[in-house]
């Protein structure tokens, strides 16, 4: 099996002014190309070939197949951040389910935002900031990883992420994370599809 860069599921100027058009031609169209090309590169004639990209991210992370790991789980976690992000995002669009949740998982959506920011922020370096549910005792909780490291081979359902790499947000907000965060949450979080993931 070959993976394949998916579209974005939006035009790459519908998030603007809070994301460029030429923030994706390299977020997308360079950096996370270049993760799904040198996966194919790297497991082809291997025992990961006909695995699907979540089994070779939990495989890979056991066996200790460090650069099959980061570049299966960089393609994974980019392909679920472009479901994160919508034009009509931000909190007046999170649905009433998920909002009771937040509520009474994480103490509201203050709460939530709060802690949010903190672990996007006190990420060292690169890496990502998760909302997740716990498929264990089904609570929300909110996690952070650090490079290409992704919950779901830690019995993690993700809801949302937010890519705390700085080629996520060096061209639109330079070396300010805490503005991009920010904007993420106000603008453009698709709330919507971290509610059908439930």
């Amino acid at each position: 099996m070959t993976f394949d860069l998916p579209d974005l599921p939006f035009a790459k100027d519908a998030l603007e002014p809070h994301m460029s058009p030429e923030t994706f031609d390299y977020h997308h169209a360079k950096h996370h190309a270049a993760y799904v090309g040198k996966l194919n590169e790297l497991i082809a004639g291997t025992d990961y070939e006909n695995l699907s990209l979540e089994e070779i991210c939990i495989k890979s992370e056991l066996a200790g197949d460090t650069a099959i790991f980061n570049n299966a789980a960089q393609h994974w976690n980019h392909s679920f951040f472009w479901t994160c992000l919508s034009a009509n995002g931000g909190e007046s669009s999170i649905p009433s389910n998920l909002a009771s949740k937040i509520d009474a998982d994480l103490g509201g959506y203050e709460k939530f935002k709060a802690g949010f920011i903190n672990a996007c922020m006190t990420q060292f370096g690169s890496g990502w900031g998760w909302l997740v549910l716990d498929n264990a005792t089904r609570r929300l909780e909110i996690i952070k990883t650090p490079n290409a490291k992704t919950p779901i081979t830690k019995g993690k359902t993700p809801l949302m992420t937010c890519d705390v790499w700085e080629h996520a947000y060096y061209i639109d907000y330079r070396n300010s994370r805490p503005k991009f965060v920010e904007s993420f949450l106000d603008n453009l979080a698709n709330w919507e599809n971290a509610a059908a993931l439930i």
